[in-house]
């Protein structure tokens, strides 16, 4: 299985039946290993993210291996510190088929090339503050943890982002 060759572009509103399942599978996942579960996925949310060209696809050996979403500004979680200077990465799904084979590293070096054609500083997520297994992962790749936040339950997250303790990580 050649793990090298790969490529990333913007996912399309034909890759939405496999994305929800993507999500679906994720979901279930969590649920068996006893880590934070997502109560569900923002399914407009992913169709915008589509629309707006913010959701990307790993794709390795013709098959969508994972995805994730960009955006611009997090003011909600990042609060003071959303200054325009960074890209943010969400929505971070791994195909059960490519698990174990680092598409995060793939990831992390589009987010790089990214953030320096754009002039962004920063690169930041945030994930489960109670998830240390996924915490040391990021690490491993270089992010630190900036603070730890409990996200408001707000109509104005997706709902996987609502009322969680979370820990903001940033490289």
């Amino acid at each position: 299985m050649d793990t090298q060759t790969f490529q990333i572009v913007n996912t399309e509103k034909s890759d939405l039946p496999f994305i929800y399942w993507l999500f679906d599978e994720a979901i279930a996942y969590q649920k068996r290993t006893n880590v934070p579960v997502w109560p569900d996925y923002d399914k407009a949310l992913l169709k915008q993210d589509i629309e707006q060209q913010l959701q990307f696809k790993i794709i390795q050996e013709q098959s969508i291996a994972c995805i994730f979403s960009v955006c611009y500004t997090d003011k909600i979680v990042w609060r003071e510190r959303d200054k325009g200077n960074s890209i943010f990465l969400h929505r971070i799904v791994v195909n059960p088929n490519f698990k174990g084979q680092k598409q995060f590293g793939k990831i992390l070096s589009f987010a790089k090339k990214h953030a320096s054609k754009k002039g962004i500083k920063y690169i930041r997520m945030d994930t489960w503050a109670d998830n240390s297994t996924l915490i040391k992962y990021y690490q491993n790749f270089g992010f630190k943890i900036v603070d730890y936040f409990t996200t408001p339950n707000s109509k104005d997250l997706p709902i996987q982002q609502r009322g969680n303790r979370i820990v903001l990580l940033e490289y």
